[in-house]
């Protein structure tokens, strides 16, 4: 892993069998700033992931799956970028078995193909996909997981303010502003009194000197 992708906000998984199309995926991910790990097949995915796949379990004593859990915990997984048509898991059953998962279910994952099948395309998308890309993929393609992920990342960056606090300060300034007012109202009264005292001792002083 080089210095760039240590420092790459958002950490993609991208899965494809296909050499060609996982080195494009890989160059179009980089291209956009994304830190990306790329595996050629769906189990090997869900070992980056921390899963098993039921079926393999010659994987778990492979090097690969030793240290891919162990990477995934250090920086994450932020998004999920799959090819429908892969031999063994299909893209479609990753996307079920992440959804399925209490700790992955909110990692939002992406659907590719190169057949352009409405039916398939609909069952991804009413089943959890964020998006589903035809083959082949672009660059502005890329730039439309960036919505995904700052939404996934907002409730983090923007927690939920307080109420109470402002609320009881705004009972104390109202509470001051009344007791200003008492004090004026005394100080007005008592300057009154002061003022009647004064005109009363004033006309008995001009009383006496007639």
């Amino acid at each position: 892993m080089t210095v760039v992708d240590a420092e790459a906000r958002f950490h993609v998984l991208a899965v494809d069998d296909s050499v060609i199309d996982r080195k494009l995926i890989e160059m179009l991910l980089r291209t956009s700033s994304y830190q990306v790990t790329t595996v050629d097949s769906g189990s090997k995915a869900l070992e980056v992931l921390g899963l098993r796949d039921e079926g393999d379990d010659s994987s778990s004593s492979s090097p690969t799956s030793s240290s891919a859990p162990a990477h995934h915990q250090e920086v994450g997984v932020n998004l999920i970028i799959t090819d429908y048509c892969m031999p063994g898991m299909t893209g479609y059953d990753l996307l079920r078995r992440v959804k399925g998962s209490s700790s992955l279910k909110d990692i939002p994952v992406v659907i590719m193909s190169s057949e352009n099948v409405p039916a398939r395309i609909s069952r991804c998308l009413e089943d959890g996909a964020e998006e589903f890309f035809l083959k082949p993929v672009k660059l502005a393609d890329m730039k439309k997981l960036k919505s995904h992920l700052v939404r996934r990342k907002q409730p983090q960056l923007q927690p939920p303010q307080p109420q109470e606090k402002p609320q009881q300060q705004q009972k104390a300034e109202l509470a001051d502003c009344g007791g200003g007012s008492r004090k004026r109202k005394a100080a007005m009264m008592e300057q009154d009194g002061t003022t009647n005292a004064s005109l009363s001792g004033g006309s008995g002083g001009l009383a006496v000197e007639t």
